[in-house]
């Protein structure tokens, strides 16, 4: 028999196998169709008329970029400073704001005389017990992370405010000095470090059950942290907040 001869009889004969184990396919431990696949469908815009807005509303604090007056830092060193008296440098260059961003309310300023700047309270769940600070001293433990990306820690800084709110403040070292980079008060309920983002979680005052979770992130080009993602949740800790009586204990 001639070569073309055989492959053409051996055609028909690797035809038939080969549909035989198609067939075997979709039995029993094969694969088998998932069915019609659905078409993709990409978003659509609504009322694409709508006008430009000239002027923005006010979103969620600003975040400044302030230089602290009078605090000296060598990149790196930023563990070495208190964060009493960092706090009671921007109160002394801005003594007459009592709300606001870069201000305390007098009260609040007033209570700094007691701290001695000794951390208040422990060190986290499974981190050493810090000593306490007088009770009446409104700044709590600082805290040490990149937040920036640049390999350096930054300073975290809360300060308890009149009817359970906290401000947050967070600086880095530059330039020999020290730069605050981000600023916000809320009624905070706990607060959390995730990779380079600070999430702040906030009692929802319409929503009960619930709280507002936000992520405050690095943003390179304005120099400041800025809130890069906002959530509401279900509150896990279920925590009570009755009616503001006056200052935190």
């Amino acid at each position: 028999m001639s070569s073309r001869r055989r492959i053409a009889a051996a055609v028909p004969a690797t035809v038939a196998t080969l549909a035989l184990a198609l067939s075997a396919c979709g039995g029993e431990g094969g694969l088998s169709s998932a069915g019609p696949t659905p078409t993709a469908i990409g978003p659509v815009e609504l009322w694409p008329d709508l006008p430009a807005i000239s002027s923005p509303p006010l979103g969620l604090d600003a975040s400044s970029r302030e230089r602290v007056p009078g605090v000296e830092v060598a990149p790196g060193r930023i563990g070495t400073l208190d964060p009493v008296a960092v706090v009671r440098a921007e109160t002394a260059a801005s003594p007459e704001d009592a709300s606001g961003i870069d201000g305390l309310p007098r009260q609040t300023a007033a209570r700094l005389a007691s701290c001695d700047g000794t951390p208040v309270g422990p060190a986290g769940p499974t981190g050493p017990t810090v000593p306490a600070a007088p009770s009446d001293c409104p700044v709590l433990r600082a805290y040490h992370h990149d937040l920036t990306g640049d390999g350096r820690d930054e300073l975290i800084v809360a300060v308890r405010l009149p009817y359970q709110r906290l401000a947050v403040r967070c600086y880095t070292a530059e330039k020999g000095g020290l730069t605050r980079i981000m600023s916000t008060s809320d009624r905070v309920i706990g607060a959390e470090l995730a990779g380079r983002g600070l999430i702040l979680r906030v009692a929802s005052a319409g929503i009960p059950g619930y709280e507002y979770r936000t992520t405050w992130s690095w943003d390179r080009r304005r120099g400041t942290m800025v809130p890069t993602r906002g959530e509401i949740a279900p509150d896990t800790t279920r925590t009570p907040w009755p009616a503001p009586t006056g200052l935190l204990p």
